[in-house]
């Protein structure tokens, strides 16, 4: 029996292409963020590139192109819960409150009896649900208990009554599902009953949602009761296959069959496994402690976005890579890229993406299908030419040439006039990453330091007089517009949101004027000198750490900045009491938004010891969570292993024990510097071995070469 398809509106460069993890068999408890499993939980499980049934964080608004099926428990079809609230069931428990689930990339399940492996998700009913998937196509399967008389399957179509808002800009497209029944063990010829629901009304009999009244309710949907299994005494299964296309109802049924024609759901599952596996086996860490869960987890985060849409376009026919639906390109360039150009969110940081794989893998460019000139041109393009809407893609780059920062007072056709002093540091940043292009290339670039122009030196801390300079709005004249430093920070006497709304008006994106007055990657050297040298720089950061905020990826550089201080055992200790603090595999363990694993990315680096400098071939170094951590580059075809020597675990707070580096050795021979390596390493292969001490006061090595590159001091020529 099918349903009939219906149709609805609405980097990782890093990780992709060095690392990935295994959990090894023997010790294999990949206990994943209670966050992640709830999402696992209610839709299709995503493997390596499916289409997401329960989309991101930063798909949530577009939740009416879910196709959600679950199991439901009611005495007759007329009284079956169908509305989304009155249809959840709440997990059971452990005796220690825990929930008694079981994840793992590629399936979900509850482990019922974890010697025999006979993985089962029971819900307070005893309905047991697990999910698994291939890449465009998910296999639940449902069993009911034992006596169960009409097993009964609500399928959601819509949230919105079939409404949806349509940007002009974005445009509208349409999804396509296949959804096929099978008895698991026994034949279904056709539902026992049928009809389409409205929020909690099924109504027997209907097929077809011009006989409900859809503008009633919201929630449109059906409802199947199935034949139970001819033996009632034991449990009935039934098998729900999927299949998702952007081209037709009949490409995501013929997907459906090609990928899943069997509803071998072991097959399924071992496959999808295998997927992960091949992906993630590329970082190879000592699998002993709770900190390989949470590092695992936290690398698994950074491969769910963006979407692998080969092959499933719907204009024309193309089987060249084509992956989508990285809203979050901001929030992941600093820790993660792609050599893809995205939709932009405020602005473009396709710039540090495109310059982080350029610089990293200019020599492998053509055979990796990328054209170094046409990746140069298009980087041009972003810097020279404005786009008719900057606000989602682009810059604005016309009062961007004439000032050289974006005033608070022009207003221009394209764009809303908001986030004036963010995109100034973060255009600056991106003129930088297409420079070190340009130089990789052989090119004149002139590298820009428009950061400067929006820094006010006459700008004092409230309450803190030794902190003075911040970056400020400015208007179109040169005049500066004063706003409190402390403006929605941890010290904002009026609480305010750092989110971009009608009411935030003082020129900053998430993040406060004192975080984004630390943010000036490519020149810290720069900076520590404008806020008054390495002491009154120490003690800045010693104040924002007293007070640290970590739910944004602005602040995610902050811990490592000690090191261009010459005070790289601080940055090792801020950077695991942040981790201590604020992240874990707990409920609460992801302080806020993943932001398509930008979070995850940013944790993986800290525990293996590293941060990386965008569009650079530098690597920031401290000490990583595991005694060994090997990297296999396919790439490259290299591996490089990180050893940590004297290394005696962590302490649970961050600070204490034998945690610094006190010195490096790359391949047997001393390195120069012990706050940073150079890409080199890890494109050739090679050992590097890290001599830890429990002395807080190292040092990055003997003299100012040692010290993490900045322009101002000639590092990136």
């Amino acid at each position: 029996m099918k349903l009939s398809p219906f149709r609805t509106s609405s980097l990782k460069l890093f990780w992709y292409a060095l690392w990935r993890c295994r959990l090894r068999a023997e010790n294999r408890d990949p206990i994943l963020p209670s966050t992640l499993s709830e999402r696992l939980r209610l839709g299709l499980l995503p493997p390596l590139d499916a289409f997401p049934s329960h989309p991101p964080a930063h798909q949530l608004a577009r939740r009416e192109q879910s196709f959600w099926t679950a199991p439901a428990w009611c005495s007759s079809y007329d009284k079956c819960p169908s509305s989304i609230a009155d249809r959840k069931a709440l997990r059971k428990v452990k005796d220690d409150g825990s929930a008694d689930d079981w994840a793992e990339p590629g399936f979900f399940a509850r482990n019922l009896h974890a010697l025999f492996l006979q993985l089962l998700s029971n819900l307070v009913d005893n309905i047991q649900l697990e999910p698994t998937s291939t890449r465009r196509t998910a296999l639940h399967r449902y069993t009911f208990p034992p006596n169960t008389t009409n097993p009964r399957i609500p399928v959601d179509v819509t949230n919105d009554g079939q409404r949806s808002s349509t940007n002009p800009q974005c445009g509208r497209y349409n999804a396509f599902v296949c959804g096929t029944f099978k008895g698991e063990g026994y034949t279904i010829d056709a539902p026992a009953e049928y009809g389409i629901f409205l929020n909690n009304y099924p109504t027997r009999g209907t097929t077809h949602s011009e006989q409900v009244y859809i503008g009633f309710q919201p929630e449109l949907g059906a409802v199947f009761t199935f034949p139970a299994s001819p033996s009632i005494s034991s449990p009935t299964s039934i098998l729900a296959r999927v299949g998702v296309s952007l081209i037709s109802a009949e490409q995501a049924c013929k997907t459906a069959e090609e990928e899943i024609p069997d509803f071998d759901f072991e097959r399924v599952r071992n496959e999808a496994e295998g997927k992960w596996d091949e992906l993630l086996g590329r970082v190879q860490v000592d699998v002993t402690g709770r900190d390989v869960e949470l590092f695992y987890s936290s690398l698994y985060r950074t491969h769910i976005a963006p979407t692998d849409y080969t092959g499933e376009n719907p204009k024309w026919e193309s089987e060249e890579p084509y992956f989508d639906s990285l809203y979050c390109n901001w929030d992941t360039y600093q820790c993660r890229g792609a050599t893809v150009q995205h939709y932009m969110q405020g602005g473009s940081n396709a710039d540090p993406v495109l310059g982080e794989f350029f610089v990293k893998f200019a020599s492998h460019a053509e055979s990796l299908g990328v054209s170094p000139e046409d990746l140069y041109t298009a980087l041009l393009a972003d810097a020279e030419e404005e786009p008719p809407n900057w606000n989602v893609q682009g810059r604005q780059v016309g009062v961007w040439k004439e000032l050289g920062y974006i005033a608070q007072d022009m207003f221009a056709p394209g764009g809303a006039n908001t986030k004036w002093v963010s995109r100034t540091v973060e255009y600056a940043f991106n003129d930088f990453a297409i420079a070190q292009v340009a130089k990789a290339l052989g090119k004149d670039q002139d590298v820009t330091k428009n950061f400067l122009n929006v820094w006010n030196a006459n700008v004092t801390m409230p309450d803190e007089p030794s902190i003075k300079g911040f970056m400020q709005p400015r208007f179109a004249d040169g005049t500066w517009n004063y706003t409190d430093p402390r403006h929605c920070s941890v010290h904002d006497p009026e609480k305010a949101t750092c989110f971009l709304n009608a009411v935030r008006r003082d020129g900053f994106y998430e993040s406060s004027h004192i975080v984004y007055s630390q943010y000036v990657p490519q020149d810290t050297a720069k900076l520590i000198e404008l806020q008054g040298g390495v002491g009154a720089f120490v003690k800045r950061l010693d104040f924002i750490f007293a007070n640290f905020e970590s739910t944004n990826e602005p602040s995610q550089q902050m811990p490592f900045m000690y090191h261009y201080a010459n005070r790289p055992g601080l940055s090792t200790q801020r950077a695991r009491q942040v981790l201590a603090k604020y992240f874990n595999t707990t409920r609460n363990g992801l302080p806020g938004n993943d932001d398509s694993g930008a979070m995850g990315s940013y944790v993986a680096f800290y525990m293996v010891g590293l941060y990386p400098l965008p569009a650079t071939r530098q690597i920031l170094l401290s000490s990583p969570y595991f005694a060994n951590v090997a990297f296999e580059n396919p790439v490259f075809n290299t591996t490089t292993v990180i050893k940590a020597v004297g290394f005696e675990g962590n302490p649970a707070d961050g600070t204490g024990g034998k945690v610094f580096v006190e010195s490096v050795k790359v391949n047997g021979e001393p390195w120069a510097s012990n706050c940073y390596i150079d890409w080199d390493v890890f494109e050739k292969g090679g050992v590097i071995a890290l001599t830890l001490t429990d002395d807080i006061n190292v040092s990055c090595g003997k003299d100012q070469l040692a010290l993490p590159p900045s322009i101002s001091t000639g590092g990136y020529d």
